[in-house]
């Protein structure tokens, strides 16, 4: 699910390294590359492993994404936030590989 959208002026290439630096300054595990798109990993490896992106694979701008709502989703907007304008999504929206909800 895709919760917000950066917004910046710079390409995204551009945006990449600021915007990792960010994230290592306030996470401990953050994992992130620049080849073609630019993808940055939050990762909390505790006892229930979880991971929010923030990527540009569907988008020209960064979007904060996870399959499920959670502390860690909130916790990367909040931080986002202090460098960025969030744009955020509500209701999430859907990526193309989630599941569509089921009909009764």
């Amino acid at each position: 699910m895709i919760f917000a959208e950066l917004q910046y002026e710079q390409s995204y290439a551009a945006a990449h390294a600021p915007l990792v630096a960010l994230l290592r300054r306030h996470f401990p595990n953050v994992e992130a590359g620049l080849q073609g798109d630019s993808w940055v990993w939050v990762l909390d490896l505790g006892q229930r492993p979880h991971r929010v992106a923030v990527d540009t694979f569907t988008s020209a701008r960064h979007q904060v994404k996870s399959t499920t709502p959670s502390a860690l989703v909130d916790r990367v907007l909040s931080v986002l936030a202090l460098e960025y304008e969030v744009s955020v999504f509500e209701p999430p929206i859907p990526e193309a590989h989630d599941e569509a909800p089921t009909r009764p």
